[in-house]
């Protein structure tokens, strides 16, 4: 009986899908299964797929029609509650690597603080950098403050080793980019604390072919509603700290995501008047955290242009009222 599960979602990913599935084959931890799941991919992943299944018992491979990045996490989850004892699940995609220990002690850390998820720390790379030899140690993490203090390791579902337990119920959104967003935080602040292991045990592969790190696509719009959840959620529950992280986070996602579609060579007015309408809608709701300060007036002009001359105009009329009632 496999304890761990390890889901690798598979699409178009031919030059760089051996290195990832060898990567985890030699992993130190050997008391796991691999669920490949090629989601439709036009290349030979799947063939490729295949024959790792017929050297190696512990990888299974689930082909299916494309559905994209959510509904390839989801297929790998339910293969394993409905045909796998295992108790734990970790997530790989499939043009990233892994460390040899990052089971093993992602494992070790769930084990020796008995909580439900461990994470480890990752970096980006653009080729095969050797991994540097150091000691491992994991440590307890209060929720909240990991996520502040760590917010995109926070958010992303690689990097960590879940109990199957926070898969009874929820399953990442089919038909979304940025997925992880809609998804990570509500595992996480189910739990008081969490194990980390600081070290990055996880190659997040700078790929400019990758869904997330290409050209600019509506879908990219996808992630603020991701973001107004998170913000409403941790508003509602609580979770004081949190809530002003993601509100300052969002404020800036916002500004980067006008700057980017106000572009001259990028003009896409749809999209920009979306991302208008959120950033006024956050700034109403959430005033108390997201501050019109001074040092923003470069986007508001972008963002704004109506209002700001609105503003400007205001502030001239206003001046000269002051001057006209000194010298009176």
């Amino acid at each position: 009986m496999p304890l761990i599960s390890v889901i690798v979602p598979v699409y178009k990913v031919e030059p760089y899908l051996r290195r990832c599935v060898d990567s985890i084959l030699a992993q130190t931890f050997t008391d796991f299964e691999l669920i490949l799941v090629d989601d439709g991919s036009p290349d030979n992943c799947g063939v490729i797929c295949d024959e790792y299944a017929q050297r190696d018992s512990r990888v299974h491979v689930i082909h299916q029609e494309n559905g994209g990045l959510s509904a390839a996490r989801n297929a790998g989850i339910d293969w394993a509650i409905a045909n796998s004892d295992s108790q734990w699940l970790s997530f790989v995609d499939s043009d990233d690597w892994v460390h040899p220990q990052m089971l093993e002690q992602l494992y070790r850390g769930v084990q020796e603080h008995r909580v439900k998820v461990s994470i480890c720390g990752y970096r980006e790379t653009e080729g095969n950098d050797p991994w540097e030899k150091e000691e491992f140690a994991s440590k307890l993490w209060p929720v909240e403050q990991y996520y502040v203090e760590h917010n995109i390791n926070a958010t992303i579902a690689v990097c960590k080793l879940y109990h199957k337990d926070c898969f009874k119920v929820i399953r990442y959104p089919v038909g979304k980019l940025h997925e992880d967003e809609y998804v990570t935080y509500r595992i996480l602040f189910e739990f008081d604390q969490v194990a980390v292991i600081d070290s990055p045990m996880y190659a997040y592969f700078v790929n400019p072919q990758g869904i997330t790190k290409g050209t600019w696509t509506t879908k990219r719009l996808d992630v603020l509603g991701a973001m107004q959840e998170q913000v409403r959620f941790f508003k509602n529950n609580g979770f004081h700290k949190a809530y002003e992280c993601q509100c300052k986070g969002f404020a800036l996602l916002l500004q980067h995501m006008v700057q980017r579609l106000a572009d001259k060579d990028t003009v896409m007015k749809k999209e920009l008047n979306v991302v208008r309408r959120a950033y006024k809608k956050h700034l109403l709701m959430n005033r108390d955290a997201v501050p019109f300060v001074w040092e923003n007036m470069w986007f508001y002009e972008s963002a704004f242009p109506r209002f700001m001359n609105l503003y400007w105009n205001a502030c001239g009329v206003r001046n000269k009222l002051k001057k006209l009632m000194k010298r009176s």
